[in-house]
């Protein structure tokens, strides 16, 4: 399985050392369509995947100019192919210069790997699969992902998973926790830890003024288990977030 490191410009050098397949994200929409880039670039070595974001971004009036944009930064810098970072609910335009870009970067042998939000509409591209689940099984998610979209157009996006549930909790919605906030309460209340077979995360509880809550949260191991069953059904490739995982670099991807 590939494996990328989604990194800001300011944490490359920290990322390179321990993975060299890089998500560079130093790159976002401007107007006109236009594909802007941080000029401090320039000094990174090239490969891994164009990594573009959609925050603030206008609307795409002419997909045909920033899709050529994309190819040719792609030819430049050697990527593999280009991740679309994207947080905001599909639109039309976003649609239409995904869908273009996906078909030329197949044309090229490379890759367009977008949310799943967008899977429907983009048959040409690999489909970004959350493995932060708060509920359900992990397994069962993959083996519903594939029958529906094939898993050649899967991709893991491997978030780490560190939130605080209310118990009960109908909604299954949870609240982040910080890493502070998180150390702090692991000491405070020395929990007696379990593994979660189904949502491949750690887990315990605790009582607080009374009310029960469940935490639930990730470490290098059931991050390496998850990459462990997405290769078993076959899944290529897969991204981290370097500011999710920088504490656990040196135990996920070893020095050899």
């Amino acid at each position: 399985m590939q494996t990328y490191l989604i990194a800001a410009l300011g944490e490359l050098p920290f990322a390179r050392q321990h993975c060299p397949s890089l998500a560079c994200a130093a790159y976002h929409i401007g107007a006109g369509s236009s594909l802007l880039r941080q000029n401090a670039l320039l000094t990174v070595p090239p490969g891994g995947v164009l990594c573009v974001s959609d925050q603030n971004a206008p609307f795409i009036d002419d997909p045909d100019t920033l899709c050529a944009a994309a190819v040719r930064e792609c030819s430049r810098r050697a990527y593999d192919g280009v991740l679309l970072n994207f947080t905001q609910p599909p639109t039309q335009d976003r649609l239409t210069f995904a869908a273009r870009l996906a078909r030329i970067l197949r044309s090229e042998q490379r890759r367009l790997y977008l949310p799943e939000s967008y899977g429907v509409s983009i048959p040409d591209a690999a489909i970004l699969l959350d493995t932060a689940l708060s509920g359900g099984s992990l397994t069962e998610h993959l083996q519903e992902a594939a029958a529906r979209w094939g898993t050649h157009r899967l991709a893991l996006d491997v978030s780490r998973v560190r939130m605080q549930f209310p118990l009960p909790c109908p909604s299954g919605v949870g609240t982040s926790l910080s890493e502070e906030v998180f150390q702090a309460l692991m000491a405070q209340e020395a929990p007696a830890v379990f593994f979660s077979p189904e949502l491949c995360a750690r887990y315990f509880t605790y009582v607080s003024s009374g009310a029960t809550r469940f935490v639930l949260f990730d470490d290098a191991d059931t991050l390496k288990e998850k990459l462990r069953l997405g290769q078993q059904f076959g899944i290529s490739a897969a991204f981290f977030r370097w500011a999710e995982i920088a504490d656990l670099a040196d135990a996920l991807f070893p020095q050899t």
